[in-house]
């Protein structure tokens, strides 16, 4: 046995040594803080923990074939899981495209305590359609690039000895109907690098044979309440769900469900979740059958509310826990030089939630991505409100983006699989998210990219949540529908006339600004950088971003509800970001924007009675 185990040390050590970052771009700090033994090891579903998991992200097999061909006969090297396959991280900084398709293997044991229980294989996201075989079994497929997925791979499991696990991605980026975001096969403006395989956690979970699958909570402040419902597998007569609400160790309500059920939890007196306050209650879910925990999951909520309502002046207004808060925050692309869509370590994660709350923002518009579960988990807990966008695809209709045109954007005319992907994918992200507090407004079209069925999306999303705000077209094309009206307006601050659009719908700003500055030694590349507007010094930048406060700040009584400043960070050859692309440089002092952001927070701005 030492002898075995001493082999396989030395083998795991031939393994890291055969990984490194693929050079030629720039990184990210926390670069050099990924081992191969050390990849993303935190726990990845905050909201619906349990305590017996195993991380399987580390150094995989893999091999790039032709889609009409069979598995592959071997491997072509090593890639480090979970990094997209283009990514300087993986190892491999290698494309696919559609005509072919990437393959993983990797061989892993359960973690202990297996004995008459389920073993659930969960992946976070993969790029987009994913074929799952453990020993040679099919288990399951997915099509999604930006929605968990799991399986129960229990019966397929051998009784000892490793157990192999291969995974078959198709992706074929810009070449397809499906939901892709920014991504595409030659990057340009605002568009980014290819995106294909694994790009989130993998992890393996032990459960009893009747377990808690899903979870879904829905706080109401005005009533007091919780509202919990929540999914079990294979429950037994006399089965019960027992849900209970926690501030600290002081239990504050307690209900119970058939599996399956609902029950509605009485939360007296609410601490209420807010920027200023984020304050988290603990939730604890079990299973009870004659008096003893079957199954036991710990989670959190908040209890918060999104709504609008009319001020004095009778122009809709976005309120939060029933008081108008201006909402103000940059679009955030999520996207990382040396991770792509990963980034490269949790710390690094927060890293852009924390430095835009010090900055003085209150909201992020999470743009044209989804977000691993422990971003949505920051900001729950820092008080970050979010703008969470459907990541686009299927493009080729016209855009208008001025309210109140009429004959020039068109919807688009999606083939029965396209409208069929992005009704799905938009469905299960939803369900994924559900829970998180920091979450306000959705954001299904954007720009005009694919859009299509316009109202009846909307209202799905409306009917689907009712909980939150719906952002139906963010940037136009305009149709009477959604709770908001979104301009996009570049360099400077402008909204809609509040006379004309106020009264029946929320005004927001929901991309303006650009401002661009690139930073030598800080690029994606040397030349032919972009911005919406290009300076040549910090100074001269801020203080064109401090006229642009003034005005906004101006706009506020006049109706304006919020507003999204392009952007975070620098992406690629975008370089309109308050921070360099690889994190090292803020363009101008944190501090700074934290003082010049102040004014638009000011209550009295707004007159009304919400």
């Amino acid at each position: 046995m030492k002898k075995l185990i001493l082999l396989l040390l030395v083998a795991n050590m031939a393994q890291a040594q055969s990984w490194q970052v693929v050079p030629g771009k720039i990184t990210t700090p926390w670069a050099e803080k990924v081992t191969p033994e050390n990849v993303l090891p935190e726990y990845p579903r905050p909201q619906f923990v349990r305590g017996n998991w195993k991380n399987l992200n580390g150094l995989w097999d893999y091999a790039v074939t032709r889609r009409s061909g069979g598995q592959a006969d071997a491997y072509d090297g090593k890639i480090l899981v979970p990094f997209a396959i283009e990514s300087a991280l993986s190892g491999v900084g290698r494309t696919v495209g559609k005509d072919s398709v990437l393959w993983y293997s990797t061989a892993f044991t359960p973690p202990s305590g297996t004995k008459g229980k389920r073993v659930l294989l969960h992946f976070g996201a993969v790029d987009w359609e994913a074929e799952v075989y453990v020993n040679d079994m099919l288990v399951g497929s997915h099509k999604g690039g930006f929605d968990p997925f799991s399986f129960d791979i229990t019966q397929h499991l051998k009784k000892k000895g490793p157990q192999t696990l291969v995974v078959k991605v198709w992706d074929p980026t810009d070449e397809g109907p499906q939901p892709r975001g920014k991504q595409v096969r030659r990057p340009h403006g605002i568009w980014y690098t290819p995106v294909t395989g694994i790009w989130q956690t993998v992890w393996l979970e032990v459960v009893p044979e009747t377990y808690l699958a899903t979870m879904k909570q829905t706080p109401d402040i005005d009533q007091q309440t919780l509202t919990v419902s929540t999914t079990v597998v294979n429950p037994v007569p006399g089965d019960k769900v027992v849900v209970s609400a926690w501030d600290g160790d002081a239990k504050v309500a307690e209900g119970e469900m058939e599996p399956g059920g609902t029950t509605v939890l009485k939360i007296a007196s609410p601490k209420l979740w807010s920027p200023a306050n984020p304050f988290l209650y603990d939730l604890r879910l079990e299973i009870a059958r004659k008096g003893k925990a079957v199954d036991t999951v710990q989670s959190y909520f908040a209890m918060r509310k999104s709504s609008m309502a009319k001020d004095a002046n009778g122009v809709y207004r976005m309120l939060l826990n029933n008081q108008f808060l201006f909402q103000y925050g940059p679009l955030d692309q999520g996207w990382w030089p040396d991770g792509l869509y990963t980034a490269p370590t949790d710390e690094a994660l927060l890293f852009d939630v924390e430095q835009t709350k010090a900055m003085g923002f209150n909201m992020i518009r999470k743009h044209i991505k989804v977000e691993p579960a422990r971003w949505y988990y920051h900001c729950d807990r820092l008080g970050m409100l979010v703008w969470q966008d459907m990541p686009s695809g299927d493009l080729g209709n016209r855009w208008e983006p001025r309210p109140g045109i009429v004959g020039k954007g068109t919807e688009q005319q999606r083939s029965p699989a396209s409208e069929k992907a992005y009704r799905e994918e938009w469905n299960a992200i939803m369900e994924a998210l559900h829970n998180s507090p920091s979450i306000v407004v959705w954001v299904p079209f954007n720009e005009a990219w694919g859009q299509f069925k316009t109202k009846e999306i909307t209202e799905w999303t409306m009917q689907k949540d009712p909980s939150r705000l719906v952002n139906s077209a963010s940037g136009g094309n305009f149709f009477p529908t959604g709770h908001i009206i979104d301009l996009h307006n570049y360099p400077e601050p402008a909204m809609p006339q509040p006379d004309l659009y106020g009264g029946k719908q929320a005004i927001v700003l929901g991309e303006f600004g650009g401002l661009g500055l690139p930073v030598n030694g800080h690029v994606w590349q040397q030349k032919d950088n972009w911005g919406y507007q290009t300076f040549k010094t910090a100074d001269e930048l801020f203080k064109r971003y401090t006229e642009y406060m003034s005005r906004l700040k101006d706009l506020i009584p006049m109706g304006l509800s919020a507003a999204v400043y392009t952007q975070t960070t620098d992406v690629e050859i975008e370089t309109n970001g308050l921070i360099t692309y690889d994190r090292k440089v803020f363009k101008n002092p944190v501090r700074s924007f934290y003082e010049v952001h102040q004014q638009l927070y000011n209550a009295a701005l707004v007159k009304g009675k919400f």
